[in-house]
């Protein structure tokens, strides 16, 4: 049943149907290929986690045999990828699988791959979908195809390791909560061995013995016990076998002797001592163990003796005897392992820092650590540099968030925290400046990447760059919407329409020039939708930075986005379909301390009508 996931993939997602997705995805086919090449190996490697214990096996085969995981995939992701409905139907599915598999991290893994790519979040995010529904469709397919089971999965999966590590690295692993590259590979072959052998072998159901009749019933005694039919376990010569049955009869007994040996040894006499004349009292699964080797033990004599009138019923009683002691030991072990503490959650969440200089050379920090200890390290750092009273901190502990890596370089950026006007914030490994930090002329971008190293990736913001990505996803992802099969429905049309930017001119509410093409395709979906009996009802809400007083960013906010509606409705979308609000600085969506997080700040907003905020 061993084959290689990897292979199956390339060979659905051909050179062909790349070209198809980069086409569609508006991106050069190189970049569809390093977006794949992240997505695949990541995706095999959540799967073989989830498949490293007994219950995330059964429910990611059942996953992989879904009725929605299409087995005809390979043959059909051409026609599929060729309506901008199929497309969407694909992504949307492949998502949904892969959410079942990572615990909903999948938002997590596309955002890594845009980092460590630089394609368009929006285009990585359906292209993991996509790569996703492949993933499972050949599996099932190959499922299908075998008749394999569940017993077949976890070595499947641990055949992949070879085939995937070259692919994987830290940050696409933390981002699926599976720690470093190497911690993930020393443990995963291991726990795929141990759930294969359970689920390998399974135990079978025990069969129940007649209890033994009362001396107070002779009656009873005198009628002869319940036999099951022979050809239920043994189908030929019964007779030269029963030696087999007395045998494992025996193993179970001392297994189950050896067993509670290693218990504690107040349950242990507990359940050794005698029970009351109630035979048919029901026996808690601690005491299983001992109960089964007792009968074993006691029944020998009486089974010998039926052996003697009834030998084809012998064999069949003391296997039913062997596998009770078997299933009893197994639930004993299970419930020992299951009063093991379940172990910590690694942290997901990476580290952060975000500080602003003013003009007296004076920081104002926030961050987010993980551990008190953290926190105690870089206010101490801090008052040693520049006193209790020079500098302000907004310090977050969250057990959730990963080791800060950037403390240890903490020296290195105190100069940079003492300089005028400059911004700087540290995400996990990402770097961004702003301000006076981003002067070329000071050279802090180059003196950074010498002081982090290559683990880091290091940049300055700038405005222009900024705009210009904005406008490539944005125009990316509206063909979708201005396909003739396309949807209408609200939350994909303000989805699309929130990826444009428009970057006003300061203190200005004329509509900038680098708006006016995405601005008038944003209209014809709407026109569209109107003409087709769907008009969105929308809201455009202004949004301001926090520079300058509260109130003029009310005002200035308003004027914006009732200057974006004017232009729609100017451009023929129905006026009675859109309304405008302004709500100056309030609902930031990043920190004001930096460049990059004023910018986002600064933003339109197209909001489903009905569900729009109050001011």
């Amino acid at each position: 049943m061993s084959i290689n996931v990897i292979q199956l993939i390339q060979f659905a997602l051909s050179h062909s149907v790349v070209r198809q997705l980069s086409s569609r995805f508006g991106l050069p086919g190189e970049a569809t290929d390093k977006v794949i090449s992240a997505a695949a190996p990541a995706v095999v490697a959540a799967m073989m986690h989830k498949g490293a214990t007994l219950e995330g096996a059964r429910s990611l085969f059942a996953t992989i045999m879904a009725p929605e995981v299409n087995s005809h995939i390979t043959e059909q992701l051409p026609q599929l990828l060729s309506t901008t409905g199929g497309l969407s139907q694909l992504e949307g599915a492949g998502r949904q699988l892969l959410a079942r598999v990572t615990d909903h991290r999948v938002d997590g893994l596309s955002d890594t791959i845009t980092a460590q790519t630089g394609v368009p979040s929006v285009s990585t995010h359906a292209l993991t979908g996509i790569v996703s529904a492949t993933v499972f469709g050949v599996l099932k397919r190959h499922f299908l195809e075998g008749q394999g089971g569940v017993g077949q999965l976890p070595t499947l999966l641990g055949h992949q390791l070879p085939n995937i590590a070259p692919y994987l690295n830290d940050g696409l692993l933390s981002a699926l909560g599976l720690g470093s590259v190497a911690a993930f590979m020393g443990n995963v072959l291991a726990q795929l061995k141990a759930v294969s052998a359970h689920i390998d072998h399974p135990v079978a159901p025990a069969v129940p013995v007649a209890p033994a009749a009362s001396p107070a019933q002779p009656a009873q005694a005198a009628q002869p016990a319940p036999r099951v039919p022979v050809d239920a376990v043994l189908r030929d010569e019964p007779r030269s076998r029963a030696w087999l049955w007395w045998l494992l009869a025996a193993i179970a007994a001392v297994l189950a002797f050896l067993f509670l040996r290693g218990c504690n040894h107040e349950q242990t006499a507990e359940v050794a001592a005698p029970a009351p004349q109630e035979a048919s009292a029901p026996v808690v699964a601690a005491s299983a163990p001992v109960v089964a080797a007792s009968d074993a033990a006691a029944s020998a004599p009486a089974a010998s003796d039926t052996a003697a009138s009834a030998p084809a019923a012998s064999a069949p009683a003391a296997s039913d005897t062997a596998a009770s002691d078997t299933a009893a030991s197994a639930a004993a072990a299970s419930a020992g392992q299951a009063q093991q503490p379940a172990a910590a959650p690694a942290p997901t969440k990476d580290s952060q820092l975000t500080f602003k200089v003013d003009h007296e050379g004076k920081p104002a920090l926030t961050a987010t650590v993980g551990s008190e200890a953290e926190k105690a390290a870089l206010l101490d750092a801090l008052t040693k540099k520049f006193g209790a009273d020079h500098f302000s901190a907004d310090i977050t502990v969250d057990a959730n968030t990963k080791p800060s890596d950037w403390l240890s370089h903490l020296d290195g950026l105190m100069p940079l925290l003492a300089l005028p006007g400059a911004e700087v914030k540290v995400d996990g490994t990402h770097v961004e400046l702003s301000g006076t930090a981003a002067n070329a002329k000071l050279g802090w971008l180059d003196r950074l990447k010498s002081l982090f190293g290559a683990s880091y990736q290091i940049g300055a913001f700038n405005v222009d760059q900024a705009v210009a990505d904005a406008t490539q996803t944005f125009r990316s992802a509206i063909k979708g919407l201005l396909a003739p099969d396309s949807s209408c429905a609200v939350a994909d049309v303000v989805k699309v329409l929130n990826l444009q930017v428009i970057n006003f001119a300061s203190a200005s509410a004329n509509v900038p020039a680098t708006a006016v093409e995405d601005l008038h395709q944003s209209a014809q979906v709407l026109m569209a939708c109107a003409h087709n009996g769907k008009a969105a009802k929308l809201e455009v809400a202004g949004y301001s930075d926090n520079v300058g007083g509260a109130q003029a960013n009310l005002q200035l906010s308003k004027k914006r986005a009732e200057a974006v509606r004017a232009f729609l409705v100017k451009t023929g979308v129905p006026a009675d379909s859109l309304v405008a609000q302004g709500y100056g600085d309030v609902r930031p969506v990043a920190s004001n301390d930096t460049a990059s997080g004023r910018f986002a700040n600064r933003r339109i907003e197209f909001v489903d009508g009905e569900q729009a905020p109050q001011q």
